[in-house]
């Protein structure tokens, strides 16, 4: 192991004594959970945060819900539904028992509303895409949905599954404007919305009408009478905080602290281990050096993963080996293998026989371009340890990359210019067919396809795969894509991190989850021992 990393773990280790109690109060009533970032808005067709989709989930409620398993689809909303031969057409069966936060009963015009507002372009969502190339969204009666589509299009259920999809109250929309979502909320979920304070709490409480939960938990009622989210962005106060029992539930806990903790007395460990969650390093193939595939495929062999999973994720990540996470619908196997492994005299031997010698300073260059290039970044609690060592690895090999990482506040807009050459991202997502058209459609640049990959096989696989009717189709396109990518090295896939979670000896039932990053999707089964 190299020093810097070395360096991290000592540091690592050193942060656990370190950090004051906070001063924040346990509430006997309410379940407390604590997380370490905000969302700008609770929106759901606003907002692509995390931090937004762990409250939506709660507030609102979906046509179909997703298992734990991350790739089953069950009813929610919806308690069943027809797709039409040529794969255009999906009827929806709504419940008939389902009421919204203030007592109306939801029927299908609430739904048509949220669907259109959703996917409707005008919107300017940001996420209006996913649901689908629309043609039509109407009902036949008070409870049948119909959806129609241009197209065929082999995401949308799970996709119909996703916050973004969620059943709001047109009169609150329309009464609150702009603040839907910042000043209040009406929707279906099991919990309603109480008060929000930015960047310190959010409050909810049970939906008293709430009986229709997802089949996937054993009871559909909510277990408790009051929810308090509450920001600790400093992860040394949020374990001390946990420790003092000053709250019951958390997925955020530091990497380092999860062994130490699962030792507490009261204190219960859970891993989600169908978590996607995954962490890479995109190039822009259009900018100097990194347009070069040789080097692009050397700094795949020289990042040695394994050591950064150990030192930065304290080996509660795993090292990702592959473009695509293993556990996701329609992972190909065949790209896995050939991802290039960890060989860092391979990658230099690589860079001799491309051109790229070493000059007199250790760096290489080719054609007078020296063989450096930027990648930007978040400030956030991996990402400065990450690059440390990446940038060790590379200098071992003659690459010289140069760190630029930025606060949230500003860092999203950075993302969205050309100014770098690399950068650092981790998403979620719950389909090889969703992360692929996410990232590597040409019409998805200049972000989040930041890569600026733009390859007509690639367009037309993902065309092939999303419009699929049967799944040996689907899965052989977006294999087919996979390797395309995998061979381009257009990523340095590095690690998946890992969904723990962390619960107070008050709480009995609770069950990590995790789609799209909320640990604890609906909250139900969730207990309080009284």
């Amino acid at each position: 192991m190299s020093k810097a990393l070395k360096s991290m773990l000592i540091a690592g280790a050193a942060a656990l004594t370190v950090g004051s109690m906070p001063a924040v109060a346990q509430q006997t009533n309410a379940l407390t959970i604590l997380r370490v970032i905000d969302a700008d808005r609770y929106d759901p067709i606003r907002s692509t945060a995390t931090a937004a989709a762990e409250i939506v989930y709660m507030l609102a409620d979906t046509l179909v819900s997703i298992d734990f398993d991350m790739q089953t689809i069950k009813p929610l909303l919806a308690k069943s539904w027809e797709v039409s031969e040529d794969g255009k057409t999906y009827t929806f069966k709504l419940r008939e028992d389902v009421k919204f936060c203030d007592g109306r009963p939801m029927k299908a015009e609430d739904v048509i509303f949220s669907l259109k507002r959703w996917t409707d372009p005008a919107s300017k969502s940001p996420v209006s895409f996913r649901g689908g190339p629309v043609k039509d969204i109407k009902a036949t009666d008070d409870y049948t949905v119909v959806y129609e589509l241009k197209e065929p299009y082999a995401d949308l259920l799970f996709q119909l599954g996703l916050s973004f999809a969620s059943v709001v109250d047109k009169a609150s929309v329309e009464k609150l404007g702009e603040n839907f979502g910042v000043q209040g909320f009406n929707a279906t979920g099991p919990y309603c919305w109480v008060s929000w304070t930015p960047r310190q709490d959010f409050v909810m409480k049970k939906n008293p009408h709430y009986t229709w939960g997802p089949e996937i938990y054993k009871d559909p009622k909510p277990q408790v009478e009051q929810i308090v989210w509450r920001v600790i962005p400093e992860q040394n106060t949020l374990m001390a905080a946990m420790q003092a029992k000053q709250a019951d539930a958390t997925y955020y806990m530091p990497y380092i602290a999860i062994d130490r903790i699962s030792r507490v007395p009261g204190m219960k460990v859970q891993q989600q281990k169908n978590y996607i969650y995954d962490a890479f390093m995109g190039f822009k193939v259009d900018k100097p050096v990194v347009k070069d595939e040789a080097i692009r495929r050397a700094v795949n062999m020289a990042t040695n993963k394994d050591a950064i999973a150990k030192a930065v994720y304290f080996g509660k990540g795993a090292p990702m080996q592959s473009l695509l996470n293993p556990t996701v619908l329609d992972f190909d196997p065949k790209s896995a293998s050939m991802m290039p492994k960890f060989d860092p005299t391979a990658a230099a031997k690589l860079l001799d026989e491309a051109g790229w010698k070493v000059g007199s300073d250790g760096v290489r260059e080719k054609d007078g371009q020296k063989a450096t290039f930027t990648v930007y970044g978040l400030r956030n609690a991996v990402n400065p340890r990450v690059s440390e060592a990446m940038q060790a690895d590379l200098r071992k090999i003659g690459i010289d990359m140069k760190i630029q990482l930025w606060d949230a506040t500003v860092g999203w807009g950075k993302l969205a210019t050309q100014e770098f050459d690399a950068f650092y991202m981790s998403y979620p997502y719950v389909t090889a067919n969703e992360a692929l058209n996410l990232y590597f459609r040409s019409t998805q640049t200049p972000t989040p396809n930041r890569m600026n990959w733009k390859n007509e096989k690639t367009d037309q696989l993902l065309a092939t795969a999303t419009t699929a009717t049967d799944d040996a189709t689907r899965k052989a396109a977006n294999a087919a894509v996979q390797q395309q990518l995998t061979e381009a090295s257009v990523w340095v896939p590095l690690v998946s991190e890992p969904m723990w979670l962390v619960t107070g000896e008050r709480v009995e039932g609770a069950r990590p989850h995790g789609v799209y990053g909320a640990g604890l999707y609906k909250g139900l089964d969730i207990k309080l021992k009284r």
